[in-house]
């Protein structure tokens, strides 16, 4: 090989590699910015029939001099959204990167007032180019796979997440869950509108 030729291939591989980032930070208060917006187009299916479809939305806000999340009905303050406690068994673990695992945990208390745990193993897969209706976008495949204890209706139900998570958007852009009985439940980014 020339000298030329080994110069452009040494080129090719460094762009590509550039593409790939080795890991991705948690975003900070300074990331986001007022009126951007997500929205969520979700189904849930129990053995292919349609239980319910409908749509989620986020929106940067001013919140009382401060940066706010509106979900369409309540308004939450962003620097106590990212500033949580920090748990041994987190949601998300940051710094993100191929290859990473860690144990999630939960308890919860639902709409109804009933109690449980989310116990899931969590490992981030891959980093891939998910074509959605809201465009193109690069994202961690992170899949999380465990169970869900509802504590007043007892047992527990195996459920496997899978989330792919955009850096660039700072936000789940969709997210697949499979529990048991053939339930199916599914969300897709469909819009993104940046800060104006």
């Amino acid at each position: 090989m020339t000298k030329n030729v080994i110069l452009q291939l040494t080129f090719i591989l460094l762009s590509l590699a550039s593409c790939k980032p080795s890991s991705t930070n948690k975003p900070t208060l300074d990331d986001y910015k007022i009126g951007e917006k997500w929205t969520w187009k979700w189904e849930s299916t129990t053995n292919g029939k349609v239980g319910g479809t409908g749509e989620d939305i986020r929106q940067i806000v001013d919140y009382n001099g401060t940066l706010g999340l509106w979900n369409g009905s309540d308004t939450l303050k962003m620097a106590d959204i990212l500033n949580k406690k920090k748990s041994d068994t987190p949601y998300r673990s940051w710094p993100l990167k191929v290859g990473k695992k860690w144990k999630y945990e939960s308890k919860w208390t639902n709409e109804s007032g009933e109690k449980g745990i989310t116990s899931q193993d969590a490992e981030v897969i891959s980093f891939e180019e998910l074509n959605l209706p809201a465009g193109k976008f690069m994202a961690y495949k992170i899949k999380y796979v465990g169970y869900i204890q509802n504590y007043q209706v007892g047992g527990k139900g195996k459920v496997t997440d899978t989330f792919w998570y955009s850096p660039k958007l700072k936000q789940n852009i969709k997210h697949i869950q499979e529990g048991g009985g053939g339930f199916r439940y599914t969300s897709e980014l469909i819009n993104y509108t940046g800060a104006k």
